[in-house]
């Protein structure tokens, strides 16, 4: 039985992947901080591996102690990272030092998987193409104009820096899907009757259902490809209401009063928010990342090395997706 490392395996995306690994009956670990939850991990196949990526001895010592029981891992899936916080730096250390440290250890051990597979995202690439509207390639010059994006492209480039690392990177537009909480607000709030849109100007939107970027991993790891990167999306392009309009039809078409917000506005609630939110010590959903993400205009990519190379076809358009996915907020209690 080959082994699988799933770290992140409490959140939205890794929880999907330790699923599917137990499916295919690999040797699941889930690599999860002490404080974790473990709501979707309660399957007793699951190893649950504590590992603390921010003391790179501790961290060390966790995987040696593994290692000496059972070996290295086949393949590692790093899903482990953080996509909002307090503080701008955290985004840097987490995202970036903390895969630099994780790296180097498995390097240090000996414990270089077939593959390690690391759970990336579009926005490493930034606001290309805006005036033209054509997708995102990888011949493209990434260019982030976000904390988020910067440090994950950090990470990717630190890694490619290794000679022959076997990396995988996988760079999903805007994933949504059960468990997800920021695409849940937007729809709670069209069901108190509200809807927000950003800017005047076209704007073009894709999206990636959660168990597609499961499929694309396994395709990975079947074909067994090694240094390459893939844009993954569900492969259509939207209007910026398209999303909101198929939420409101699953919700049972609510009556919603639509707010077009001007950037201009949209920028300074953002700052003010994150200094409420910094003051306060939490994470605000509304910042300035998250102001330049719904500023950008293109958000196209091509996914045809992702057909071509994996075999990849997307199961899920929106309008699937937000079915399945409205269908579990409202079983789970959630709406």
């Amino acid at each position: 039985m080959e082994s699988i490392l799933i770290t992140g395996a409490s959140g939205f995306i890794g929880s999907f992947i330790v699923e599917e690994a137990l499916k295919r009956k690999f040797g699941v670990w889930a690599g999860i901080r002490s404080s974790s939850s473990r709501e979707y991990l309660r399957n007793r196949k699951i190893h649950i591996l504590e590992l603390d990526f921010a003391h790179p001895n501790e961290l060390r010592a966790q995987l040696s102690g593994h290692k000496g029981t059972y070996n290295k891992f086949d393949y590692i899936i790093h899903c482990a990272g953080v996509t909002k916080c307090t503080d701008k730096r955290e985004f840097d250390r987490v995202n970036y030092l903390q895969t630099k440290y994780f790296v180097d250890t498995l390097r240090e051990l000996n414990m270089i998987p077939k593959q390690f597979i690391y759970i990336s995202t579009l926005s490493v690439f930034g606001p290309v193409h805006e005036k033209t509207y054509q997708p995102i390639t990888e011949e493209d010059s990434p260019m982030p104009n976000t904390a988020y994006g910067l440090s994950k492209l950090k990470a990717e480039l630190y890694i490619q820096s290794i000679p022959g690392f076997p990396y995988v990177f996988y760079r999903p537009t805007g994933v949504y899907g059960p468990r997800e909480m920021d695409y849940f607000l937007m729809a709670k709030s069209i069901l108190n009757h509200m809807d927000f849109s950003v800017g005047f100007k076209r704007q073009d939107l894709t999206f990636v259902y959660v168990k597609d970027i499961v499929q694309a991993v396994f395709l990975g790891i079947e074909k067994q490809v090694s240094r390459r990167a893939y844009f993954l999306a569900d492969g259509k392009v939207y209007k910026s209401r398209t999303f909101s309009d198929l939420i409101q039809k699953e919700l049972g078409n609510p009556f919603v009063i639509r707010l077009k917000c001007p950037l201009i506005l949209l920028k300074v609630v953002s700052l003010l928010a994150e200094f409420i939110a910094t003051r306060s010590g939490k994470s605000s959903t509304l910042n300035s990342d998250k102001y330049k993400i719904m500023k950008q205009r293109n958000w196209q990519c091509d996914i045809t090395p992702a057909m071509k190379e994996l075999g990849y076809v997307p199961e899920y358009d929106l309008e699937k997706g937000v079915k399945e996915a409205i269908a579990w907020y409202k079983n789970e209690g959630w709406l």
